[in-house]
């Protein structure tokens, strides 16, 4: 997949890993800017450094990503199926996929970062999971709505 190259030297294409940076990158400054305001502004968010923080950034924004993706792919599954058991099971799965997602994702962070990253908890960290969430989501509305 290609497409034209925004900026200086238009008509240049960029490929498809091109694309997905570009798409990624925004994210990454929004989760950054999101932890960074947690940690200013909230005594039990604790992370050592700006590096740490963009780093930390990174890895939470895969981690959200392949979330939201196995949630899809499972959702897909329950939704190809018949019946109000089915229903209640494609629901049910993207809860606990939602939800026990976190306890993983604080889980992965606590081995990379070790010590130099604390958010003080499970509530903390929800509150800055769910603080990403909406920032990406407004981040997004804002780029969809400068389309022509």
């Amino acid at each position: 997949m290609t497409t034209t190259k925004p900026g200086p030297g238009e008509g240049a294409e960029l490929s498809s890993r091109q694309v997905l940076y570009l798409r990624y990158l925004p994210f990454v400054l929004v989760d950054l800017v999101v932890i960074n305001l947690f940690v200013e502004y909230w005594d039990r968010v604790v992370i050592d450094s700006f590096t740490i923080t963009l780093l930390a950034a990174c890895v939470l924004q895969m981690l959200l990503k392949l979330t939201i993706a196995l949630e899809r792919r499972l959702a897909k599954y329950f939704n190809a199926k018949q019946g109000k058991a089915a229903k209640a099971m494609r629901w049910f799965v993207s809860w606990l996929i939602v939800f026990s997602s976190k306890f993983v994702i604080l889980g992965v962070i606590g081995l990379v970062f070790g010590d130099h990253v604390d958010f003080g908890g499970i509530i903390p960290f929800f509150a800055v999971v769910f603080g990403i969430l909406i920032a990406e989501a407004v981040a997004a509305k804002v780029l969809y709505s400068l389309s022509d």
